[in-house]
């Protein structure tokens, strides 16, 4: 019987890519497209070659610098029934996105540090292939997809990992019910830390411009979802809460994020729908528009832009300068612009 995925309704059969195949493609640098997990994984050790491994074997890296390997993106689901997460106070860049019935999602990217485990996992979106464009050959975790955007993850120059193609790496949580219970080892996908120069999205950190306006909170409203980010002088960090409440890590550590970006974006229809018929967002992340930047207890006005698929995004100020994010966590929040949004507005 095919699987059925809560969000999208019926998953697509198993792909054909067994281990030894699905590290072939790997090595050879093709990006996987795949299906997700067929009932409750076992918490267990498992195996399997890396992503990581599979492409660092057939690089040429120079013998001078070589490259940092791929970042690894975990999408995270973001339901109140899914909290409280796991993993998500280790992340280098969290991006919060719209989904169906104005409810938000997380992706999470880690690049500097691994945690033991992320989650709880959940499905991707047609916004995410856009947004994930940014990095060299980024490793993707995710529990499955709709089976008519499986044609373009296969596409898309990413390696796609859901639990069907690296079981090992994923485990069911006996504390919570499926489908908010499924989590990632990080390190069964990417062995060791690829480094902040993985993190190829142009943001630059350094000392805060001039300007910007003091700033106790700032809340940023989906449909259906609401983030709250308020400044703490005592830790020097943004404290996040969703939907009104202080978001905290299963492992009890309080969300926190040195910088927080509101990027004002377009969000449309998709041609994909949920299995209740609900129009899946597309969240548009390339072209330019405006944003908030909050950092040191301040708010400034910038303007981002990113060309291509392929380029970072660029934060400037109101007089081009460089807008600059100080070091530790970012979060990106990505509204819907005025008039540019599907199920409500974003403020």
């Amino acid at each position: 019987m095919t699987p059925v995925d809560k969000t999208h309704g019926p998953r697509t059969r198993r792909s054909t890519f067994g281990p030894a195949l699905l590290a072939a493609a790997l090595a050879l640098g093709l990006a996987g497209g795949c299906t997700s997990s067929r009932g409750a994984l076992q918490d267990k050790p498992g195996g399997g070659r890396s992503p990581a491994a599979s492409s660092s074997a057939s690089a040429s890296p120079s013998p001078r610098t070589p490259p940092p390997g791929p970042v690894l993106a975990v999408k995270i689901d973001n339901a109140p029934a899914a909290r409280p997460p796991t993993g998500l106070d280790a992340a280098d860049v969290v991006y919060a996105e719209q989904v169906e019935g104005g409810l938000s999602r997380l992706m999470a990217l880690y690049a500097t540090k691994l945690p033991p485990a992320v989650g709880p996992v959940r499905s991707a979106r047609e916004s995410d292939l856009e947004l994930l464009g940014q990095f060299t050959r980024p490793v993707l975790a995710f529990s499955g997809a709709q089976g008519k955007l499986l044609p373009l993850i296969h596409r898309a120059p990413l390696t796609a990992v859901t639990p069907e193609e690296s079981s090992g790496a994923f485990y069911r949580g006996a504390d919570r019910a499926a489908p908010h219970n499924l989590f990632l080892r990080p390190k069964a996908l990417v062995p060791s830390p690829p480094g902040a120069a993985a993190l190829t999205t142009g943001f630059r950190y350094g000392a805060a411009p001039p300007g910007g306006t003091p700033e106790r909170a700032r809340s940023v409203r989906f449909p259906a979802a609401r983030f709250t980010f308020t400044w703490s002088p005592d830790r020097a960090r943004w404290l996040v809460a969703m939907d009104g409440r202080a978001s905290v890590t299963s492992g009890g550590q309080r969300v926190a994020a040195a910088t927080v970006v509101v990027q004002y974006v377009t969000v449309r229809g998709s041609r994909f729908h949920d299995f209740l018929g609900n129009t899946t967002p597309y969240t548009r992340t390339v072209g330019s528009g405006r944003a908030t930047v909050l950092r040191d207890g301040r708010a400034f006005e910038a303007r981002w832009e990113r060309p291509a698929a392929t380029d970072g995004t660029r934060f400037t100020t109101p007089d081009g300068a460089t807008m600059t994010f100080a070091p530790g966590q970012v979060w990106v929040v990505l509204a819907a612009a005025p008039g540019g949004a599907v199920g409500g507005g974003s403020r």
